[in-house]
């Protein structure tokens, strides 16, 4: 944990370890990392539940034969091969950081920087939202909807007006200028999910 690599794509988890447990362990990752996937191998069958509340894509039973962690390494490939994920690395004063787009929910302006919103987390980041919405906005899920604020068009619940509804009932502005503009990209968002 001290020297955290971002870039893992899965990692192998055991439930007793000497000065971590797997699943405290499990719960640090999750607080920097919500993307890389978790597969805990061990030998007490009476925490098989637990593992999901850290979302691991499995938990294993020692001893693993090798043609069982064969068979679950081709399934974990088969169901990310090609979907390259992207994320968005940073750092603040709490820390380094690593987002993948699809939690990030939006980014509103905070004084000279950028607040970052993704599951229950808020993190600043040190760019200006000019910046981040042209690098967010590149992609077909995200839309500036106030010159304050860049929206995941996926966690848009409704509009009314000037006015948009997330999933998670927190209303965002739409400036008058960015309207058109705005609705013209979310209704081609939601089109492509119909």
């Amino acid at each position: 944990l001290e020297n955290y690599n971002y870039q893992y794509d899965l990692i192998f988890l055991d439930i007793k370890m000497e000065q971590l447990d797997g699943f405290r362990t499990a719960e640090a990752i999750r607080e920097i990392d919500s993307g890389t996937a978790l597969i805990f191998l061990t030998s007490f069958r009476q925490y098989v539940w637990k593992g999901y509340e850290y979302r691991a894509v499995n938990y294993l039973v020692k001893p693993v034969t090798y043609s069982v962690l064969k068979l679950e390494l081709n399934r974990f490939f088969a169901h990310y091969s090609g979907k390259e994920e992207k994320y968005l690395c940073f750092s603040n004063h709490s820390g380094k950081h690593k987002v993948s787009y699809r939690e990030l929910c939006y980014a509103e302006t905070s004084r000279r920087n950028v607040l970052l919103h993704f599951g229950e987390q808020t993190q600043e980041i040190f760019k200006t939202m000019k910046e981040l919405s042209t690098l967010l906005c590149k992609e077909h899920q995200f839309a500036q909807c106030h010159q304050s604020f860049v929206v995941n068009l996926s966690y848009v619940k409704d509009v009314e007006k000037l006015d948009l509804t997330l999933c998670s009932g927190e209303h965002l502005p739409i400036s008058q200028p960015r309207r058109k503009a705005f609705l013209k990209k979310l209704t081609d968002y939601w089109g492509d999910l119909l």
